[in-house]
């Protein structure tokens, strides 16, 4: 969550390389609106060692991210604010992925 946080609050400080800094600009980029995604962005991030997959998939998830967003905001749904649920729900996925139990 420290790494997070650092990017959250100066993403040119933060301890991450050029080609996610890059792709991270994409997607604050993408949540702003799909037309904000400009040229220079792309061939920054391309420049930065990034390839058409990796652009790709940080559009999509980030456009993704914002729709659900929205859905969790529109119905007003439930979602926990200590953080420790968010880690526990972190660590279900990584050790059993979407399966339940």
């Amino acid at each position: 969550m420290s790494l997070v946080e650092q990017v959250r609050a100066d993403l040119d400080a933060a301890p991450v390389g050029e080609k996610l800094r890059a792709l991270l600009r994409i997607a604050a980029a993408v949540q702003r609106g799909g037309r904000e995604v400009t040229a220079e962005l792309v061939d920054a991030a391309r420049a930065a060692g990034a390839t058409d997959l990796e652009l790709h998939d940080t559009v999509l998830i980030a456009a993704a991210f914002c729709m659900y967003n929205r859905y969790v905001d529109g119905l007003a749904a439930f979602t926990p604010e200590d953080p420790r649920a968010y880690e526990m729900g972190a660590r279900h996925l990584v050790e059993r992925g979407y399966a339940a139990g």
